[in-house]
């Protein structure tokens, strides 16, 4: 019993001075750990300043019900019962206290209170009695999260974008927030120490983080927020009454390559249009008609055929090697611009095929000078790799020239496509797509994005200035002449592709891809746009003068009167003071309210029904009477939505 007794001391002893760091250390390890607090993301801006997307704290509150002392315990759960009672509003002051007296004698050290409750909610709760006293003499438990929120809710969400991880910890990072959220927005995570208190329940240490989170940097888009509502709807409302698989509309700045709105819209299981894939920037597609332009072009620049050059486009029937190509409606003998404007394929092909027969690698060449041959290098994740064949590759024969001259054999992504395009607008400058104009931290600019050039001229200035004029004459006389306005010109090109003809189906069950590419105003291009639509109903169209062409329309339309081009002329600077008065009253409304319904009562009824036809939401105005108006329906500083119908009585 001795040697035993001298024994348990020395082992006592050995744990207690020779080995007690290791064991302490194991016992801090099993039961303390450090916790990582994310930093809050960065925000996302447009470039009018509109949040696109933030992240919001969320707080969980929890009580440990052991920690307090039995008198403080008893001196407060009785109006901590009565403050949650007030807090939650269905829940009675009786019910609280048996709960947390229940969780008392039960000894949960984790009661939940609150989940995911916002900052306001958060200093409210913890000002409560018992938890103000504190996480040790109140046993007050607060857990930290962040949620990303995108207020403008589907529109642009998959182009705004997210960093997203599932259990396996595989991230997906589509869009600006994913693409730029590594360098920018996800700023540096903090730290916190916590306990383990049993029942695999974790409780902080202590009030404050060991380590602080840094939030990220902002960044500011190029992103207009009502250009891209208006894209948004006019595809949605387009897809929906065609009910087509997907689509995709993209403006674009003219001058800067800034991307002022683009929409990606698919249609889910329960037949509902969202933001599923971003088609824009990943679809790679034979392209149709629309790439007749970037072949034509070639024509041109190698002078391999001239404008005026007579091309027999026969009756609409033309075989290419044993192949037949067929045309809408037989043109006959028509010129190399008529063959574009009416968009025939026999045309094109004739012309690329007697150009390049003998040299197809030249033909080639030229589309690789534009750059067609490989993606732009896009900012965003996922950009699809364009398809352009030459001679030796496996899809390359005889046909391939002819095919590709009226945009077969070949894919591209609507935002390549649309550079090419943006490129003719812009006097053959061809700049780069751009998506953000820079990071900043509060005022301060970390990063600024300027406009990248990527081909100084696409061609020469004869060339250009016949693409230019044939672009517009599509629009005035042909295939787009249905887009057609007086007051308002646009240039374009349609284009209708056949998809999935390899299917066996396909003579039964017709695919399409309608597409309308071009810019606005023709004159003096403001900006370029293209709208894709995959697969709309055969039964109610699939032309793309019929199906992308309103779109684009629709677009172009609503830009236009939000933005006019106003001529100013020189006048007789005669004024009258009562005019002006009544002009800057009527001006500084209309710059006031945009969304908000103005007080009109006093007001012109002419006055009131323009301020309202102008606002940034399509409200309809029914007035009664005229004169002066009276009354309104709708009363002042509400917000307006859109079709609301408002009346003003007038006398």
């Amino acid at each position: 019993m001795f040697v035993f007794g001298l024994a348990v001391v020395f082992k006592l002893v050995s744990i207690q001075f020779f080995q007690g760091d290791k064991y302490r250390s194991l016992a801090t390890k099993e039961v303390v750990k450090d916790v990582v607090i994310p930093a809050n993301r960065g925000n996302v801006y447009s470039v009018n300043g509109n949040l696109l997307a933030t992240s919001v704290p969320k707080y969980t509150i929890r009580i440990d019900a052991v920690t307090s002392r039995n008198s403080t315990f008893e001196e407060n759960v009785k109006p901590l019962s009565d403050s949650l009672s007030r807090f939650f509003k269905n829940r009675s002051s009786n019910y609280f206290e048996k709960q947390l007296r229940k969780a008392r004698a039960n000894k949960n050290r984790y009661y939940l209170l609150a989940k995911n409750i916002g900052y306001s909610d958060y200093v409210r709760m913890r000002n409560f009695p018992l938890l103000e006293k504190g996480a040790y003499k109140g046993g007050l438990i607060v857990e930290q999260t962040t949620m990303r929120e995108h207020p403008m809710g589907d529109i642009a969400h998959r182009t705004i974008g997210y960093e997203r991880f599932d259990e396996e910890g595989n991230v997906t990072r589509p869009g600006i927030d994913g693409a730029f959220g590594i360098k920018y927005l996800r700023g540096v995570d903090g730290k916190r120490k916590k306990q383990l208190i049993g029942n695999k329940q974790w409780k902080p240490l202590h009030d404050a983080n060991e380590i602080e989170p840094q939030d990220g940097y902002d960044v500011y888009t190029t992103i207009d927020v009502n250009i891209q509502d208006i894209a948004h709807h006019a595809l949605l409302e387009q897809l929906e009454y065609y009910e087509a698989d997907h689509g995709c509309v993209v403006v674009m700045e003219t001058k800067t390559g800034e991307i002022r709105a683009i929409s990606n819209l698919g249609r889910n299981k329960n037949g509902k249009y969202i933001e599923r894939l971003n088609y824009a920037v990943g679809e790679s597609h034979e392209p149709g008609s629309t790439f007749k332009v970037m072949a034509l072009m070639a024509a041109l620049e190698d002078k391999v055929v001239d404008t005026s050059a007579v091309i027999d486009t026969k009756a609409g029937y033309k075989q290419f090697y044993g192949r037949a190509i067929y045309d809408t409606h037989g043109h006959g003998k028509i010129s190399a611009a008529r063959v574009l404007e009416v968009s025939s394929n026999i045309g094109l092909a004739s012309i690329i095929d007697e150009g390049y027969a003998s040299n197809p690698k030249k033909f080639i060449n030229r589309l690789k000078s534009w750059g067609l041959n490989k993606p732009i290098g896009l900012s965003l994740i996922g950009e699809g790799t364009p398809v352009i064949p030459e001679p030796g590759d496996k899809i390359w024969s005889k046909n391939a020239l002819p095919s590709m001259a009226y945009g077969y054999n070949l894919k591209l992504t609507p935002l390549q496509t649309l550079t090419f395009y943006n490129a003719i607008a812009n006097n053959g400058v061809m700049v780069k797509p751009r998506f953000i104009q820079s990071v900043r931290e509060l005022d301060r600019v970390v990063e600024s994005f300027d406009e990248e050039v990527v081909n100084e001229k696409i061609c020469s200035e004869k060339t250009l200035k016949s693409m230019q004029t044939i672009l517009k004459n599509v629009v005035v006389r042909g295939t787009g002449r249905s887009l057609y306005l007086d007051y308002f010109s646009m240039a374009g090109k349609t284009g209708t592709a056949q998809t999935e003809y390899w299917m066996k189906d396909w003579k039964k069950n017709r695919r399409y891809i309608s597409s309308f590419a071009g810019y606005f105003p023709a004159e003096n291009p403001k900006y370029s746009c293209i709208v894709v639509i995959h697969k709309p109903s055969v039964k109610k169209g699939y032309y793309g003068a019929d199906v992308t062409g309103p779109v684009f329309k629709k677009v172009a339309q609503k830009i236009y009167i939000d933005t006019p081009n106003v001529d100013e002329v020189e006048t007789l600077n005669v004024q009258k003071a009562s005019v002006e008065k009544e002009y800057e009253k009527f001006y500084n409304t209309a710059q006031k309210h945009k969304t908000i319904m103005p007080d009109l009562v006093g007001v012109p009824a002419m006055d009131a029904v323009v301020l309202l036809e102008n606002m940034q939401v399509d409200v309809k105005v029914k007035l009664n009477g005229n004169g002066v108006v009276k009354a309104q329906s709708v009363n002042k500083n509400t917000k307006l939505k859109n079709n609301q119908t408002v009346v003003l009585t007038a006398s």
